[in-house]
């Protein structure tokens, strides 16, 4: 058997910072540990979430409901499956090893068995019926749901987790929906005229292909490219109706981001793609966006015609293609534009996103922490700690009225979205610890985190005497999904403060002013540690070279 080695540090507990400490370490150790509330708020938020959902499940299969109001009958694809049960994963992950290594590896394992219908791809299932929802085989409608699933579920758990079971079925769904492509074109078979379905599927074969180095998925995003790109679907050029939200808005991020791959991988390709991405990007600007650089929701792009003006949630989705390509080509007007709509969000505190749901609160809030990752503008951040407190309340009143038997018991609005709540927060939450988490998780750990030159400060607290593993994030961009740059994309967790194998650290206990250097490659796979009852303990660590 091979045998890990464990970092083993056991703390002095401090009520005060040492007198040598600065004035400024003691403000950063404090906003950790105002951090640390915050993320303990979240995460049990995240636990109520869980175990409330768990208890609507199916009594023969496991499977979840889509809707706890009207379809409670249908475990969905492209719902229940694509936007609920990943979050439920991704939370249990945090906090319950036993449920997550139990309750939903037997989900994944029941969905796979009972809902395939064409090879491995899944359809709707019934439980009152026992089997498949819909009696006919309908393609579209399988194709649209294994994209769903595979884009908006597998993936995040994928960008977070790595390689798992979870990652090979959306590797399996992939390659189910290529090899029933049944759109033919002069480029080859693809697998749908639905620009959101082409959408994800660009985004997910970017990643695959990187993640696996296996060429025919660069092959069929390319095919999808040279399809819009290079032909009479240009998304500005030619479509009469451009959706800058979701459902829609898929396909400018999934152009970005194969434009990114080739790049790399395909720089000829890269050159003929780069006027049609710049007019793509440049019309959006011209004639899709608000004076604050917020998104319509559909517009006209050939003749500018405002289609719909309410605001779209999603507006990050469609700024993570822009700034990819200011990485990609350092055009600063599509840097300009990322930072324009951010420095606009304090006019869009309380926003009647989504008709005032929690899903839209969520849409928005993701939008803005991953663009914040790379541009920390101080009014943003004002902005995410107001906008999550508005969301995070919902979760409390259960504002439909239909609902109100769910107040206080987990439920947030009693339909699949409930899981956008859970994502985000757990986004959030790792903003709020830098990427760190205590390992086995309880309810009363307070983990906060603060970065401030260079520097990652940490308050870790316990109402009772505990003893675990504080685990560090790690470069999972490139450890995981083997990509060549952090490029801004929909469905990742973004990265703070990541340990690299190759360097080194400098641990400080500021109580005792004592000092411990460790290899990164030893500080990744975590530091032991036990924790009095009531007592904080403050650490402050940095790569030394």
């Amino acid at each position: 058997m091979k045998m890990t080695r464990v970092i083993v540090l056991t703390l002095l507990a401090v009520t005060t910072i040492s007198c040598n400490e600065t004035e400024n370490a003691s403000t950063y150790f404090k906003t950790a540990e105002k951090n640390g509330q915050l993320v303990n708020e979240g995460i049990k938020r995240c636990s109520e979430y869980a175990h409330a959902w768990l208890a609507y499940a199916d009594s023969s299969t496991g499977l979840l409901p889509e809707n706890l109001v009207n379809r409670t009958d249908i475990w969905s694809i492209h719902n229940s499956a694509a936007d609920n049960y990943p979050f439920l994963v991704l939370t249990l992950w945090l906090i319950d090893s036993t449920l997550f290594n139990g309750t939903m590896i037997n989900i994944l394992k029941t969905e796979t068995e009972l809902t395939s219908r064409v090879g491995k791809l899944p359809d709707g299932y019934s439980f009152s019926k026992r089997g498949f929802a819909d009696e006919n085989v309908n393609m579209d409608r399988i194709i649209f749901g294994a994209s769903e699933y595979a884009k908006d579920g597998l993936l995040p758990v994928t960008e977070l987790l790595g390689s798992s079971p979870w990652s090979q079925r959306m590797i399996d769904l992939i390659d189910g929906i290529w090899a029933n492509a049944p759109i033919q074109t002069k480029y080859g078979l693809i697998p749908s005229t639905n620009i959101e379905v082409n959408g994800e599927q660009l985004q997910l074969l970017a990643r695959v292909y990187w993640m696996t180095g296996d060429h025919k998925y660069l092959d069929w995003a390319v095919r999808l490219g040279d399809y819009y790109l290079l032909d009479n679907h240009h998304p500005t050029r030619n479509f009469e109706l451009l959706r800058l939200r979701d459902h829609g808005c898929e396909i400018v991020d999934g152009l970005c981001e194969l434009y990114a791959t080739v790049n790399f991988a395909l720089p000829e390709k890269k050159q003929q793609y780069e006027k049609p991405i710049h007019e793509m990007l440049d019309r959006i600007l011209e004639v899709g966006r608000n004076e604050d650089g917020m998104f319509y929701n559909f517009v006209n792009p050939q003749t500018g015609e405002i289609i719909d003006s309410r605001i779209a949630d999603t507006y990050g989705y469609v700024y993570n293609g822009f700034y990819t390509v200011y990485l990609i080509d350092k055009e600063n007007k599509y840097r300009d534009a990322v930072l324009h709509a951010l420095s606009s969000l304090k006019k869009y505190r309380n926003f009647d996103w989504e008709a005032g749901s929690a899903d839209g609160f969520a849409d928005a809030i993701e939008s803005a922490l991953n663009l914040y990752n790379r541009e920390s503008l101080p009014d943003v951040a004002d902005w995410i700690d107001s906008e999550m407190k508005i969301m995070w309340s919902l979760q409390d009143s259960s504002y439909r009225e239909s609902a109100q038997q769910w107040k206080n018991s987990g439920i947030i609005e009693g339909w699949y979205g409930d899981g956008n709540f859970a994502r985000t927060t757990i986004m959030y939450c790792f903003w709020k610890t830098q990427g760190v988490f205590v390992s086995p998780w309880k309810e009363d750990v307070i983990v906060g985190a603060d970065y401030k030159n260079n520097e990652l400060y940490l308050s870790i607290k316990s109402a009772q005497a505990w003893k675990g593993k504080i685990l560090f994030d790690t470069q999972r961009y490139k450890d995981g999904m083997k990509l060549p740059i952090d490029f801004p994309r929909i469905n990742q967790f973004p990265e703070w403060y990541t340990i690299n194998p190759q360097m080194q650290y400098e641990v400080k206990n500021v109580t005792t002013n004592s000092t411990r250097k460790y290899k990164g490659s030893d500080l990744e796979k975590g530091m032991f540690i036990k924790l009095d009852a009531n007592i904080s303990y403050m650490l402050k660590i940095k790569q030394i070279h």
